[in-house]
């Protein structure tokens, strides 16, 4: 995009399919955190799906299938050139533990440091047939801590990196069919949350025209809460899919940018009028759904930039970086 002052790292996707020493199709949608000196990402692994197979349904072979999800974990030095371990950390049947009931997958996690530990939120599907999003902490990865789960329909849920006013704060977007706007919630403890309000209405916005929800965990600044969320637009023309000719595609996926106040987060103090980024490259353009970013994590760095993970096409991992001084001053007073 011609304004944004997003750089797409030269090198992407940072991580893919290609890169998992086990069983992994698409790989998009991660998390990540700076943590003790070393990032760490948490990435979504669907497996067992592939472009052949709808190839083939096309050609009159085979049958289609749900894709198999799982998350695993990464390493990385400099959070460009990234190391997976040898197995996924989370997987169907220990979700099902964590959230007390069966789940079929787990997946799209969102990670906030807190008091030096790490915690993480995902979405499940349970085999009851909805939504949820459980929270674990941890502080090696070989141990998972369940902290709470949400009700039924809920996603894209994380949370604020520290206690504001005595409380901790989460971001969500809780559903209705395809409605979805970003909302708000309070808990004393992490575990019991309240007082939910919606945050931001996807009606108010000039730049998509269907729903939106909640990307990376908010980064403080000295200007209040940086925090990116998803845009969805739905278009006329079918965008490129893995999926057609079973079904057609017409929902793109942007990056939104809004700056929340630091005492109460509650109060949006600054909106980029536009998308941050739209899709643009081959690598999101092309893949399983076609024409979809979605931001996952932004990292503060030393130098006075961040780091933008997202993912690609639902299919890749990418980077970009920017100036944290530019982004905050596309936060116009809202």
């Amino acid at each position: 995009m011609k304004n944004s002052p997003l750089t797409r790292h030269p090198g992407n996707p940072i991580l893919s399919a290609k890169d998992i020493p086990y069983e992994a199709n698409l790989v998009f949608n991660a998390g990540v955190v700076k943590h003790r000196g070393r990032y760490v990402m948490l990435f979504r692994d669907d497996y067992n799906y592939t472009k052949e197979m709808f190839d083939d349904w096309a050609a009159g072979k085979g049958e289609l299938h749900a894709p198999s999800c799982r998350i695993g974990l990464a390493f990385s030095d400099d959070g460009v050139r990234w190391k997976p371990e040898p197995r996924p950390i989370l997987e169907a049947g220990l979700a099902s533990e964590i959230m007390g009931e069966k789940v079929a997958h787990a997946y799209d996690p969102r990670m906030t440091v807190i008091d030096d530990e790490i915690y993480f939120t995902f979405a499940v599907n349970t085999c009851a047939g909805d939504n949820r999003c459980g929270l674990v902490k941890t502080r090696d990865f070989r141990t998972l801590e369940p902290v709470t789960a949400t009700l039924p329909n809920n996603r894209n849920v994380l949370l604020f990196p520290e206690r504001i006013g005595g409380f901790y704060y989460r971001l969500e977007r809780p559903f209705a069919g395809d409605a979805g706007d970003i909302w708000i919630s309070k808990s004393p403890d992490l575990r019991f949350w309240g007082d939910h309000k919606r945050l931001l209405d996807r009606r108010t916005l000039s730049f998509c025209n269907s729903k939106i929800g909640p990307g990376a965990p908010p980064v403080r600044t000295e200007r209040g809460w940086l925090t990116l969320f998803h845009t969805v637009t739905e278009v006329e023309k079918p965008l490129y899919s893995w999926e057609t000719p079973y079904k057609e595609w017409h929902s793109k996926y942007g990056m939104g940018l809004m700056l929340l106040d630091l005492d109460d987060p509650l109060k949006i103090v600054g909106m980029h009028a536009e998308a941050l980024l739209e899709p643009e490259a081959p690598y999101e353009l092309e893949g399983f759904r076609g024409s979809v970013i979605f931001p996952g994590s932004m990292i503060p760095e030393p130098d006075g930039t961040v780091k933008i993970y997202y993912g690609a096409a639902d299919t890749v991992e990418c980077l970009a970086t920017a100036r944290l001084s530019d982004l905050l001053d596309l936060c116009q007073p809202a």
